[in-house]
């Protein structure tokens, strides 16, 4: 499954791609400094995907869906809370004590939140528009993905319009960062 098509393949195939880079992080040996690299490229896939879906999805989800209000609010509290572990995350050291706990924590607040938005989110908006919308938001999505931050920053704006207006900025100033460092390249 590659990327392009509508916002639901878009998000599924971001979501087999998360699923693959934690199997990556519990194959190495614990300490190893690949799991180090491997959780700063999870990081960047995460926060990319979940920017993506706060400044597009879920104000679709908002507008189109019944009960989106709540939707959208459950799944945002979700993304705050993975957030928030990514940025305790965020610099650890692959040896430290806190890290393969942290990850495990991580990888089930993921799944739980993936096995939500594919089971319930994604059938309620495939009901609700037509597939140009549909179309036409994964096209909204990979050109987020494209500017959006790197690094998580849980103190920005999650809906629009203070995300739209701080994403491309805050994701240009992390992609600075991470050319400087290395980040993100194995």
């Amino acid at each position: 499954m590659g990327h392009g098509g509508n916002v639901i393949v878009e998000l599924t195939t971001d979501h087999r791609e998360v699923d693959q880079l934690l199997s990556k992080i519990e194959a190495q040996p614990v300490g190893d400094e690949q799991r180090r690299k491997l959780a700063d490229e999870l990081t960047i896939e995460l926060v990319r995907h979940s920017v993506a879906e706060e400044m597009y999805l879920y104000p679709a989800v908002r507008k189109h869906v019944a009960d989106g209000d709540v939707i959208a609010d459950k799944e945002l509290s979700d993304h705050a809370r993975v957030e928030r572990h990514l940025k305790d995350l965020e610099g650890m050291a692959a040896d430290d004590p806190r890290f393969d706990p942290l990850v495990a924590q991580l990888k089930l607040e993921v799944s739980e939140h993936v096995r939500d938005e594919e089971g319930r989110l994604f059938p309620l908006l495939t009901a609700a528009w037509t597939p140009e919308a549909l179309d036409e938001l994964g096209d909204k999505v990979r050109t987020a993905k494209k500017t959006a931050p790197t690094r998580p920053h849980p103190c920005a704006p999650s809906t629009p319009p203070g995300n739209k207006l701080m994403a491309p900025g805050t994701g240009l100033v992390d992609r600075a960062r991470d050319l400087l460092t290395g980040r993100g390249r194995s």
